[in-house]
C-alpha cells in the first residue's frame, strides 16, 4: 500500500510585520518628585549607623527571649509527661542543708 502523497506537514507559518505606533515620551505615574529628594548634604551617616545598633541589639533580643521562651516551654513539657506518667520525683529539688 505505497502512498504517493507526502506525509502531512504543520501548516506553514509565516511572520507578520511590526507596525510601530507613534512614538511618544513616556509620562511619569505622578507630576514632580523633586519635593521628596533629598540632598546629598542630609545624609547623616553616624545616625543612621547608631539606628541600625540600636535595631541590631533589639533583635538579639527578640531572639535570646524566644530560645530562652523555647527552652522554658520544652522543660515543662519534660516535667508534665514525667509527672502524667506516674512518677515521682521528676523535678529536682535544690535545698542547701542546714549548718548547726
Amino acid at each position: 500500500m505505497s502512498n504517493d502523497q507526502p506525509p502531512s506537514s504543520p501548516p506553514e507559518r509565516r511572520v507578520l510585520p511590526f507596525r510601530r505606533g507613534p512614538v511618544r515620551p513616556p509620562v511619569p505615574p505622578v507630576p514632580d518628585l523633586a519635593k521628596y529628594e533629598r540632598g546629598k548634604e542630609s545624609d547623616d551617616y553616624r545616625h543612621r549607623m547608631i539606628v541600625n545598633v540600636a535595631a541590631f541589639v533589639f533583635v538579639l533580643g527578640l531572639i535570646g527571649a524566644g530560645v530562652w521562651l523555647v527552652d522554658k516551654m520544652a522543660q515543662m513539657r519534660r516535667d508534665q509527661e514525667c509527672v502524667l506518667s506516674g512518677r515521682r520525683g521528676c523535678t529536682p529539688v535544690e535545698y542547701e542543708p542546714q549548718r548547726r
